[in-house]
């Protein structure tokens, strides 16, 4: 805690009441001022004590002020009897992931919710779920992978030259992207994200933005990848601005790596904390915005997504770098993470975890597996799916499923059936594993327009 020798006796000096305020007090200047002289910390909580409205959205004290100003006990929250409304898009969707949604539908703070039909199921909101609720951020109903995201670059180079001069293109995967926990860059380039105030807002993200640091410019692993691919437009758009015809593509998908994780796994364990629940609805734990966490949380939340797109900003650049040609035209979207938007005529937060925003317009990427196609799409704006779509194909089986039934072997015949060059991956990512993306896409006609498909070719995945 370094060296303040702040002890509760002293915050109870001030004129703090002896209940949880003098405890979070001490916690939050010790955690933020451990440096700092004694008496200036016990000024500053004097400030705090004799005005605590001037503190509550303030990130650094609006936990004390918080404190000061309420004294409600954390009752357990029950779940309502009926569900809000909702809808389902597909067929081939596990009871399992529809009870996960029916649950999340029953919280009292839920208006509508949606099933996307690459759905399945997970922790929390199923993977391909959508809900939208009233002034609070559930943090597992936006998922682990906070900003999760998917980022195409098409670039002026013809696309014969991924058969052509192919070692060429694979020797850019392999030097110049990382995967995983372990691997990352030997030079970063100086990013404007890492400038931003919030990183010294917020304890926890003053302590991961070394890590954030490090891993700039790096993917995930699991079904994380980079890969080189032949685009086609088959309906021209003005947002793209390329002619119908074959481009040489790069398509990225991955998220906030550490600092999402890490942002994920603290703020779901305090939610449950604050909020109680059934034990069916524990992981739907939420934070009111109107509370300090709760802002804590959305501002941290906006940081990781911002640093999701930032890394993939780095991963084209690098990529772009090394095999050359100018980018035409970039398409991209988050998933796992949460959107203030108004539906029905009432601001509500929506949470997209595995689920692709599709606005009226807005252009997004859905891809397929390592040998299947990908859309390229345009949002309708369905209200029923709280204007979203799918974020691919889906699992048809589990991680674990994988790992029995196929082997290194039957993957193999599968990438020389689909003349795909592989990097890495393993069984868990077999192109077997997924839905059939024609079927999703089907099942999601009334979602987005095609505007164009995404064939891969050579893949880069985590060893």
């Amino acid at each position: 805690m370094g060296n303040l020798k702040l002890k509760g006796k002293d915050i109870l000096k001030l004129g703090y009441p002896n209940n949880q305020s003098v405890n979070v007090a001490l916690e939050v200047m010790k955690r933020n001022f451990a440096t700092k002289n004694i008496h200036h910390v016990k000024s500053i909580l004097k400030d705090i004590l004799l005005n605590p409205e001037n503190f509550e959205k303030d990130l650094t004290f609006g936990q004390i002020a918080e404190s000061l100003l309420s004294s409600r006990k954390t009752e357990k929250r029950m779940l309502n009897n009926q569900r809000a409304s909702f809808q389902i898009f597909g067929n081939n969707i596990s009871e399992e992931a529809k009870n996960q949604l029916y649950t999340a539908l029953k919280l009292p703070i839920s208006t509508q919710g949606a099933l996307m039909p690459d759905a399945h199921s997970g922790y929390g909101l199923p993977i391909g779920g959508v809900l939208a609720v009233e002034n609070a951020v559930i943090p597992y109903g936006v998922g682990m992978d906070i900003g999760c995201r998917m980022s195409l670059s098409i670039l002026d180079i013809p696309v014969s030259y991924l058969d052509g001069a192919r070692d060429k293109y694979e020797k850019a995967l392999a030097e110049h992207t990382k995967f995983g926990m372990y691997e990352t860059h030997k030079s970063h380039i100086d990013h404007e994200i890492f400038e931003r105030d919030t990183f010294d807002m917020i304890p926890i993200l003053r302590r991961l933005k070394g890590k954030a640091i490090k891993q700039m410019g790096s993917s995930g692993g699991g079904n994380h990848f980079v890969e080189f691919g032949e685009v086609e437009i088959i309906e021209e758009e003005d947002q793209i601005g390329l002619p119908k015809g074959k481009y040489l593509g790069i398509l990225s998908h991955s998220g906030s790596r550490g600092l999402g994780a890490e942002i994920a796994q603290y703020y779901s364990r305090v939610a449950a904390d604050q909020c109680p629940l059934p034990k069916e609805a524990q992981q739907f734990a939420w934070l009111d915005l109107n509370t300090h966490l709760g802002l804590e949380y959305w501002t941290a939340m906006n940081l990781a997504g911002d640093y999701a797109s930032a890394c993939h900003d780095d991963i084209h650049r690098r990529i772009v770098k090394a095999v050359g040609g100018r980018v035409k035209a970039r398409i991209e979207n988050h998933h796992n993470f949460a959107w203030k938007e108004v539906h029905n005529g009432k601001e509500v937060l929506v949470h997209r975890k595995g689920a692709t925003p599709a606005n009226v317009n807005e252009l997004g990427m859905i891809p397929g597996s390592m040998t299947a196609k990908g859309f390229i799409v345009r949002g309708k704006g369905n209200p029923d799916a709280l204007n979203s779509a799918s974020h691919g194909a889906g699992r048809a089986h589990s991680r674990g499923e994988c790992r029995s039934l196929f082997t290194q072997n039957d993957i193999k015949k599968e990438l020389k059936l689909k003349k795909v060059t592989l990097m890495g991956g393993n069984t868990e990512e077999a192109p077997m594993a997924y839905k059939d993306i024609h079927e999703v896409m089907n099942a999601q006609s009334e979602l987005v327009d095609i505007l164009g498909t995404f064939q891969p070719r050579i893949v880069r995945m985590d060893k």
